[in-house]
């Protein structure tokens, strides 16, 4: 693993080993919290109850609406 990060330093776009570790780092933190909020969005989605036909008239009324339903 030494000499695979040795590499990507040397490729020219990370001034040295550190600093591809520090992207490497900074980047599984954002995936992380990336899954996390997809995970709340389905979470939150399950939670709503069981799911109901759309009523496309009711829908496009609300739309239509000065507030937006």
């Amino acid at each position: 693993m030494k000499t695979w990060v040795e590499e990507q330093a040397k490729s020219g776009r990370y001034a040295n080993s550190s600093d591809y570790v520090r992207d490497l780092i900074r980047r599984d933190r954002l995936r992380q919290e990336a899954i996390a909020e997809i995970q709340g969005a389905i979470d939150a989605g399950l939670a709503s109850g069981p799911a109901v036909p759309l009523n496309r008239a009711a829908f496009k009324a609300r739309m239509r609406a000065p507030n937006g339903g």
